[in-house]
C-alpha cells in the first residue's frame, strides 16, 4: 500500500483481513495526517441521507455508470458507522444529516484503527516517499530514501493535490503519466472562488455569512450558505458548484437571497416604503448584513429593480483559489484506465483508490465515504487478484 490516508489504510485493512501480507508505505513520519486535519472540523465521516440521493453526489468525466452505487453497496454509510462502532467509537447524526464521532475528534479513532491494522499484521514503513518504478517494472517500487521494494500487488492511495503539507501533493501524476497511465490534471474542488470586492463593501461584509440562499451556476441550482472573504467567496453552496463553474468560459454565480419569496411578493412587502429602498428591504425582507452590503454596490430607486436583483444577483468570478488551499481536488487517474475492481487495465496487479481517481463530491461526509468505499474495493480486489494467481 502506497499512502497512509483513509483510502490506503482501509485498503490495507481489507487486504490483510483477507489473508494478504501487507506493507504500508507513507512519505510522512506518521499516517493519517489529512485524516487528522479533517478531524479539526469534528471528523465528518459520512452522511445519513437516502442512498438514492447519496449516489448522485459523485461526479467524474466518463465515470462508469453505477460504479458508486456498487462501491457504496459494498461499504456505505451504515457499514462505515458499524466499522467505527467495532473500533469502540460511537457516531451520531447531526440535524444536517452529517455523521460524526461522538467525541468530534479524529485522533482516538485513528489510534484504534492503527492498533487493529497492527493486529492484522500490517507492517508500517514511514518516511518512504515513493518516487517511481525500478527499470519501469510496475511491481518493483523505488523510494526517495533509496529503498526498493518488490510486491506481488500494489494499491496506490496517494491522494489528490489539496493540503500538500499532509503529503497529498499530486507529485505522482508525472510518474504515472511517464508509464503511460492516462490522467487528468489535478484542479481545485470544494474551494473558494475569487471576486474583487470594492473596499467599502469588504469593510461592511468581510467574514460575514449569507444564509438561507440559493446559488445558481451553469444551470445548476443549490441551496446553502456563502461566506464573504477578502478575496471572494467561500462556503458549502459554491463548493457544490465547482464542476459547473469550471465548465463555464466566464465563471459566475447568481444568488437568490430570498428563495422562499417570489419577485412579486418581495415588491408587495415594499409597499408604502418611505426611507431608502435598501434600508427598507433590510427590515421588510429580513436581509443580513452581508446581503445588504452586496446589494448596496448599486443605488436603488424603486422596489421592482431591487427585488429583481435580490432574486438574481450575478457575481462574476475570476477563478478558483489555489489547489493547495482547496478541501479536495478533481482530476487524477482516468476512469477509462481502470477496470471495475479499480485495477489499472494496462498494468495488472496495480490498483488505485481514493482521491487519486478522477472523481469529486461535495463536503458533508461524501469525500471521506468515497475514500473508504474505494479503499475497500481496491483492497479486496487486490486480495482476490493474488488469490486467483495462486
Amino acid at each position: 500500500m502506497i499512502g497512509g490516508g483513509p483510502a490506503g489504510l482501509r485498503a490495507a485493512e481489507v487486504a490483510a483481513a483477507n489473508g494478504v501480507r501487507v506493507t504500508l508505505f507513507d512519505a510522512k513520519p506518521s499516517v493519517g495526517r489529512k485524516f487528522l486535519v479533517a478531524g479539526k472540523g469534528g471528523l465528518n465521516l459520512t452522511h445519513g441521507e437516502d442512498m438514492e440521493r447519496f449516489v448522485t453526489r459523485y461526479h467524474g468525466p466518463a465515470q462508469p455508470p453505477g460504479i458508486w452505487r456498487e462501491m457504496l453497496a459494498d461499504f456505505g454509510p451504515l457499514a462505515l458507522r458499524g466499522w467505527a462502532t467495532e473500533l469502540g467509537v460511537e457516531t451520531f447524526q447531526a440535524t444536517s444529516g452529517r455523521i460524526y464521532p461522538q467525541a468530534l475528534k479524529a485522533a482516538p479513532l485513528l489510534r484504534r484503527w492503527i492498533a487493529r491494522l497492527k493486529e492484522l499484521g500490517v507492517r508500517f514503513e514511514m518516511n518512504h516517499r515513493w518516487c517511481g518504478w525500478v527499470d519501469g517494472a510496475p511491481q518493483r517500487l523505488e523510494f526517495a530514501n533509496g529503498a526498493i521494494c518488490t510486491a506481488d500487488a500494489v494499491v496506490f492511495a496517494l491522494g489528490g493535490g489539496s493540503w500538500p503539507q499532509t503529503g497529498s501533493d499530486g507529485g505522482w501524476i508525472a510518474v504515472f503519466e511517464a508509464l503511460g497511465i492516462p490522467c487528468h490534471p489535478l484542479v481545485p474542488a470544494n474551494c473558494g472562488w475569487e471576486h474583487p470586492w470594492p473596499p467599502e463593501m469588504l469593510t461592511a461584509a468581510d467574514g460575514l455569512p449569507i444564509k438561507n440562499i440559493v446559488v445558481i451556476a451553469g444551470g445548476v441550482s443549490v441551496p446553502g450558505e456563502l461566506l464573504v472573504t477578502r478575496y471572494g467567496i467561500e462556503g458549502g453552496a459554491i463548493y457544490q458548484l465547482g464542476a459547473a463553474l469550471r465548465a463555464m468560459p466566464q465563471p459566475a454565480i447568481a444568488i437568490d437571497f430570498k428563495p422562499t419569496f417570489s419577485h412579486a411578493q418581495l415588491v408587495a412587502k415594499m409597499q408604502s416604503a418611505r426611507r431608502d429602498f435598501l434600508t427598507e428591504a433590510r427590515l421588510r425582507w429580513r436581509l443580513g448584513d452581508a446581503a445588504v452590503a452586496i446589494l448596496g454596490r448599486k443605488a436603488w430607486h424603486d422596489a421592482d429593480s431591487l427585488a429583481r436583483e435580490a432574486k438574481h444577483c450575478v457575481i462574476d468570478l475570476t477563478g478558483p483559489r489555489p489547489l493547495a488551499e482547496a478541501i479536495s481536488s478533481a482530476g487524477g487517474v482516468c476512469w477509462s484506465g481502470l477496470d471495475a475492481s479499480l485495477m489499472l487495465k494496462s498494468h495488472p496487479g496495480l490498483f488505485v483508490a481514493g482521491e487519486m481517481i478522477d472523481w469529486e463530491a461535495p463536503t458533508g461526509g461524501y469525500l471521506m465515504q468515497g475514500c473508504f468505499a474505494s479503499g475497500s474495493r481496491a483492497g479486496r480486489a487486490a486480495a482476490d487478484w493474488l488469490r486467483a494467481r495462486r
